[in-house]
């Protein structure tokens, strides 16, 4: 999909000294900037589909937004598998199973209260998606020598632009992590090196939750702003985030 080139003619294009070739500073309209934000306050990680088919066109176009998203050191860690055989997603499924019944072991006092939840749509949606990190990763230093996990970082990065398109094109996904990852890289042949991170749920939904689902269900509730941004020092209240709530 190709758009066309943008124009601002109250900016213009100049050399910058040690920069790479740059294009015009073209800010959004009102109705871009809209849309963006419309799409991250309503994107919510879906567990209830309503079966269908997601268009070739749509898919094409969601997996080269997946892969257009930021990487450390332009890695580009991430890998795609799209599962169309039926017997390996009732495969997939059964491991998924297996570890949910395992997590609400894990849970102690909550087991029941998790056991009610949906926490994925494998058999329902209309296309799975397995996300891994590629085999040969440590060959990647830039940027990672003293964090390692940026490989993950830049993978959730191209989830998450997946996940905003998907939204936009009115298209629900789930991000699946309950599984036991040996079992499932052996069951799509991924090879030594290769670490799966999620499975993806996506396709038409009969609508968006409202809220988080897990808010929804009591389950969690999402923390204020003001809990999360600091200034300068760990725990040292930011004064933008109280400005902006007087």
């Amino acid at each position: 999909m190709t758009h066309p080139p943008r124009v601002n003619t109250s900016f213009a294009t100049q050399a910058v000294e040690g920069a790479p070739d740059l294009v015009a500073n073209s800010a959004f309209s009102q109705a871009e900037r809209d849309a963006v934000y419309r799409a991250i306050f309503e994107r919510r990680d879906m567990r209830h589909f309503a079966g269908g088919a997601v268009a070739p066109e749509v898919l094409q176009r969601l997996l080269r937004a997946a892969h257009h998203a930021p990487s450390v050191g332009f890695m580009q860690p991430w890998r795609f598998i799209r599962i169309t055989r039926p017997v390996l997603r009732q495969q997939l499924h059964e491991v998924v199973e297996a570890e949910r019944l395992l997590t609400a072991d894990a849970l102690g006092v909550r087991r029941e209260e998790f056991m009610r939840l949906k926490v994925q749509g494998v058999l329902d949606a209309a296309e799975l998606l397995v996300v891994a990190l590629a085999d040969g990763r440590e060959a990647h230093i830039f940027g990672r020598r003293t964090l390692p996990r940026m490989d993950l970082a830049s993978a959730a990065c191209a989830i998450q632009n997946l996940w905003l398109a998907a939204r936009a094109e009115g298209l629900g996904m789930g991000w699946v992590s309950i599984f036991d990852p040996a079992a499932l890289a052996a069951l799509v042949g991924m090879p030594a090196g290769a670490e799966p991170i999620a499975l993806l749920c996506l396709g038409p939904v009969h609508g968006f939750y409202e809220e988080p689902m897990l808010q929804q269900e009591r389950w969690a509730q999402r923390a204020p702003l003001g809990d999360v941004v600091f200034d300068d020092v760990w725990g040292v209240a930011s004064s933008v985030v109280a400005s902006a709530q007087s």
